[in-house]
C-alpha cells in the first residue's frame, strides 16, 4: 500500500529530498507514484504539515 499526500501538503519539498526512490513529483500538491513508491515512510516521517499518509 503506498504512501499519498492529501490536501494539507504545504508543497515545501521536504519530502522529496527524504524519498529514496524519487517516488515523489512536485506541482501545487506533491503527488506519489504508487508504482514506484517502496512504503518506506521516510517522506512522511518528515512531513511538516503530516499530509502524507499510507494509502
Amino acid at each position: 500500500m503506498a504512501y499519498v499526500i492529501s490536501d494539507e501538503c504545504l508543497a515545501c519539498g521536504t519530502c522529496i529530498d527524504e524519498c529514496p526512490v524519487e517516488a515523489i513529483s512536485e506541482g501545487d500538491i506533491y503527488k506519489i507514484d504508487p508504482d514506484i513508491c517502496t512504503e518506506c515512510g521516510s517522506c512522511a516521517a518528515v512531513c511538516p504539515a503530516e499530509a502524507i499518509h499510507p494509502e
